[in-house]
């Protein structure tokens, strides 16, 4: 089967497209056909070598196909099912309580998706949302999961709530669908005027170019009469997190996911207390919580939004237009 291997020490140029052999699956494994994977910025990281893996590690965490073989003992999917991976291959359910939960993960501790055929313990798939497409399924096990969780299982909204998104990537695309689909508010951060345009074509209700509004912090209490977002997934980190402070309501709950301004800096830990907000931190989701996503999926059909699919062969272009950070949702891999 073909493969793209990552070669140390990372790097764009260092990835290769490789012939390897088919894993047969053992017990409680299944084997499936991958037809398709997406781009997260955790890809990203692993792909230039800021996050080092195993020299000849196949990339990517995502993945979608068919079930081709099942192991011994495997009675919960067969040949012909259509899957999808898990990013946590190990997290069943319940809390981020242990390290084991958080292990092998594909592209990363393990071989991941950039292959055609992919053996792995069957508790590392879920079925697929009824209707979808190969692509649009591979879009769901890192970015949907992370919105899925950061807003439903840890922030709890409910109808009526505000909720603010950061910029136009996988996860706050998705936190915007799925916060319109339970009845919340919105309210979305970019730099691109084009960008907010489309999030409103999407469902936000208002909208702060922060390039033009840089304490937009300030700008949301304006928007919500003084109250603040009640829940603000969070995706810049450091750079961002004393504006989201400053945004939230008292009460309120900002789900941290990402560090795309960087890992460390100041947080106004006065203000977040004053206000009894609570940080969370979101690393993706459980196996239960992305069939309950899947279930929510089915029922209100939000589909969702792709920028562009490249070859298997074309990793490396893929990673560049995420690198410009000129995509709109999901960038995916059609292998």
């Amino acid at each position: 089967m073909r493969a793209i291997k990552l070669k140390k020490p990372g790097g764009l140029d260092k990835l290769e497209m490789a012939n390897v052999d088919a894993i047969e699956p053992k017990a409680g494994e299944i084997r499936i056909r991958n037809h398709a994977s997406s781009l997260n910025f955790h890809d990203y990281v692993v792909a230039i070598g800021l996050l080092p893996v195993d020299d000849g590690r196949i990339p990517m965490s995502d993945g979608a196909g068919i079930v081709e073989a099942v192991g011994a003992g495997v009675t919960e999917f067969q040949p012909g099912d259509r899957v999808m991976s898990c990013f946590f291959p190990h997290w069943a359910d319940g809390r981020a309580d242990n390290l084991v939960k958080m292990s092998d993960v594909p592209g990363d501790m393990i071989d991941g998706f950039a292959s055609e055929l992919v053996t792995m313990p069957s508790s590392a798939f879920t079925c697929m949302p009824d209707g979808y497409s190969f692509e649009q399924a591979a879009t769901l096990p890192c970015a949907a999961a992370t919105a899925w969780r950061a807003l439903m299982v840890e922030a709890r909204v409910k109808p009526g709530d505000t909720v603010l998104v950061q910029g136009s990537g996988g996860v706050s695309v998705f936190a915007l669908q799925f916060a319109k689909a339970a009845g919340c508010h919105v309210i979305a951060t970019s730099s691109s005027q084009a960008k907010l345009e489309r999030l409103g074509e999407l469902g936000a209700d208002q909208f702060i170019n922060y390039r033009e509004v840089e304490r937009w912090g300030d700008k949301v209490l304006e928007i919500t009469g003084g109250k603040g977002a009640d829940v603000i997934v969070e995706v810049g980190g450091s750079g961002t997190l004393p504006q989201s402070v400053r945004a939230v309501a008292m009460g309120g709950h900002i789900s941290m996911i990402g560090v795309l301004t960087g890992v460390q800096g100041d947080v106004p830990t006065a203000e977040l207390f004053q206000k009894n907000a609570v940080i969370s931190g979101i690393t993706v989701g459980s196996r239960a919580n992305q069939e309950d996503m899947v279930s929510a999926i089915n029922a209100t059909g939000i589909l969702p939004v792709i920028d562009r699919s490249f070859a298997l062969e074309d990793l490396a272009e893929a990673f560049r237009l995420q690198e410009s950070q000129q995509h709109f949702g999901k960038i995916c891999l059609t292998v």
